[in-house]
């Protein structure tokens, strides 16, 4: 197996999901980019639904 699959502890133990999924850049540039958009919207729809209506 290759490193990616196997870690430094020899061929029988695996690197664990979220480690692999971490050590990506381009994973880490994509949560970047789209965790401070979606808080930001959500942020936005809740501040436009505390507006009162006008009577």
């Amino acid at each position: 197996m290759s490193d990616i699959e196997t870690g430094p502890g020899g061929p029988g133990e695996e690197i664990p999901f979220m480690q692999r999924l971490l050590d990506s850049p381009l994973v880490l540039l994509v949560i970047g980019i789209v965790m401070p958009t979606v808080l930001y919207i959500l942020w936005g729809v809740m501040e436009i639904i505390a507006i009162p209506l006008a009577s």
